[in-house]
């Protein structure tokens, strides 16, 4: 019988979390979006005043400090809401008119970064001597400071920020040809059954052990994409030249850097994690030769890459065994830690199962009253986890808020990650040091190798693509679909190897991958991930002390770089010793694998 997914109403609220904490009603909602609404007139009142003295640029520093924390709550607020219900008509116009009035605040403000920039640096230093508050936005303004060099005329700002919306076009366009327009046929099974293949089903499909049924998918999904291949270059193509034009007009040598710069991270920590993936080859070969094996073909295609190599365990974790495991896995976390965590768990941070028109997937939105994580629980091992990782992220927010004054509360992208992925490497070597039966223990560790490939070494060639199309186009060359389909594959063979074959479908899975139109961004998971690794094993085996550290980069937010941050805790991205060390864990648990698969 088909388990019936409850409405909205039918959900018990000890699994739902509890948003009376910002807004008792949506009455007291709507008073504060009332408030919100007040805002621009307020802040018209500093244009052309920033200057004028200390009393008065601490005066609208502290208005803007006030204005992220009433955002925080207001949008934040409506935003989960919607969530609960994403057909709740109420809560859309909520969360529309949230985001219009800080629209209209953000227009308002618009006169703040060239003031700032206006004020000489003898004044500004007379103000902070002037009013010793300011000292708490020194480190603020020397940011916005440090970027004179990149910020243009007014007139100049003004053009760009006109042109913002066409930026937009290549990833707005792409947005709706991928997930609109593009219709894929029917994949077939090895009974003759159909089975629709969609953007959401497709994944799903490449887990099957039906290995017909994979190949139908597999071919289904890029004889489309196959179709529209010049489309498809073309977009991407207008993609990295809107970054070019971008990063010209800034003054930046080249598009990764200006990427970069805006999170103060080196472009050598790009570099460098490509170069050191290169390195460490070898253990990708042996896990795809490791694959070929225990799925007992001949050839091993791309069409493979995802089906479990270790049949099905039968893994049903209740949530609240969930809970339970992951709070026993972070022990070696300390009671401090452990006890944010149980607030969570206790206090309804949590919005737990699935309901109809509720948002899907998962996520943790870190809300200046507490933070708030919401789940669609299925009880799969893939659920704890998720479980996992987003209190991470819950308990990141916590602390950086707990600890840092409102201008440097919102840690960085760059150091998102880490935290969530730490707690997962926590679970999972406490679920392979209490795990004794031989077949769990290589479903566990399988899970983890797919870990790896998937966000260290997928991530890092999809960087190295996205690095090379960039340089290509600013060296003039055109980005065709040929091109794009012969770099592409000359990447799979050299992340894959000999050993598995690289079908000429493949060539075109850049056309598929949203994350190229996010600007340099998928690199983060592969340094993210490797971070945590690092940390993970260094708080096993040194204790108290790399706790102690690790727990003060969560508290940190962006009070410094996140290099620094992360230096800090124990781990240096400015090297590659993080990713070797990660890569030689990998290395680790493919021989262990192979030891139990003989046995």
């Amino acid at each position: 019988m088909e388990k019936k997914i409850p409405v909205r109403s039918e959900a018990d609220p000890k699994y739902t979390w509890a948003l009376e904490d910002v807004y008792a009603n949506n009455d007291v909602w709507k008073a504060d979006l009332e408030k919100a609404r007040a805002l621009p007139a307020q802040l018209a009142a500093y244009k052309g005043h920033l200057g004028d003295s200390a009393q008065k640029l601490l005066e609208f520093l502290r208005l803007g400090d006030g204005i992220s924390v009433l955002f925080d709550s207001l949008y934040g607020y409506a935003q989960r809401r919607s969530d609960e219900d994403t057909a709740n008509s109420l809560y859309q116009g909520m969360t529309s008119q949230a985001m219009s009035a800080m629209v209209a605040v953000d227009a308002a403000s618009s006169f703040e970064t060239p003031e700032l920039l206006a004020i000489p640096d003898d004044k500004l230093e007379q103000f902070y001597q002037e009013e010793p508050a300011l000292e708490t936005y020194r480190l603020a303004l020397t940011r916005i400071r440090s970027k004179r060099a990149h910020i243009l005329s007014d007139a100049e700002e003004k053009l760009l920020a006109a042109a913002g919306e066409m930026s937009q076009a290549p990833d707005s366009v792409y947005s709706v040809f991928a997930d609109a327009d593009l219709k894929f046929p029917s994949a077939t099974d090895k009974d003759g059954n159909s089975h629709p293949v969609t953007h959401g089903t497709y994944i799903p499909l490449m887990h099957s052990a039906d290995r017909v049924l994979r190949k139908s998918a597999f071919a289904s999904l890029y004889s489309v994409y196959g179709q529209f291949r010049n489309t498809a270059a073309a977009l991407l193509s207008a993609q990295v030249k809107q970054l070019k034009f971008y990063a010209d007009a800034r003054k930046y040598d080249s598009t990764l850097q200006a990427s970069l710069d805006g999170n103060y991270v080196p472009t050598e920590v790009y570099t460098n994690l490509i170069s050191a993936v290169h390195e460490n080859m070898a253990p990708m070969y042996r896990y795809v030769d490791l694959r070929r094996k225990l799925l007992g073909v001949d050839e091993l295609h791309m069409y493979d890459l995802y089906t479990p190599i270790v049949s099905d365990v039968d893994v049903n974790i209740p949530y609240e065994e969930a809970k339970q495991t992951v709070y026993d896995a972070l022990a070696c976390m300390g009671d401090d830690y452990r006890a944010i965590l149980k607030e969570g768990f206790d206090n309804r941070w949590i919005d737990v199962y699935e309901n109809v028109g509720k948002c899907s997937g998962a996520y943790s939105a870190g809300l200046r009253k507490h933070p708030y994580v919401l789940l669609n629980y299925s009880g799969t091992l893939d659920s704890m986890f998720t479980l996992a990782h987003e209190m991470g992220h819950a308990i990141h927010s916590y602390l950086s808020n707990k600890h840092q004054p409102v201008a440097y509360s919102n840690y960085s992208i760059f150091v998102a990650e880490v935290a969530s992925t730490c707690n997962e490497a926590l679970l999972m070597q406490h679920l392979l040091k209490t795990t004794k039966d031989k077949k769990r223990r290589a479903y566990l560790i399988n899970y983890f190798l797919e870990q790896f490939r998937t966000t260290l070494y997928r991530q890092t060639m999809f960087a190295e693509f996205e690095l090379e199309i960039n340089r290509r186009n600013e060296r003039g060359e055109s980005l065709t679909a040929e091109s794009l389909n012969a770099l592409y594959h000359e990447l799979n063979h050299q992340y894959f190897g000999d050993d598995i074959v690289i079908d000429k479908e493949i060539d075109l899975e850049w056309a598929r991958i949203p994350h190229f139109y996010y600007d340099y961004y998928v690199y983060q998971y592969a340094t993210g991930y490797s971070a945590a690794i690092a940390l993970s094993r260094r708080i096993l085996k040194e204790g108290a002390p790399a706790v102690k550290d690790y727990i003060h980069f969560l508290s940190g937010g962006c009070s410094t770089d996140p290099i620094s941050l992360l230096r800090g805790a124990g781990v240096d991205m400015a090297s590659t010793a993080p990713i070797h060390d990660a890569l030689q864990l990998f290395d680790e648990l493919i021989t262990e694998m192979e030891q139990l698969m003989e046995e």
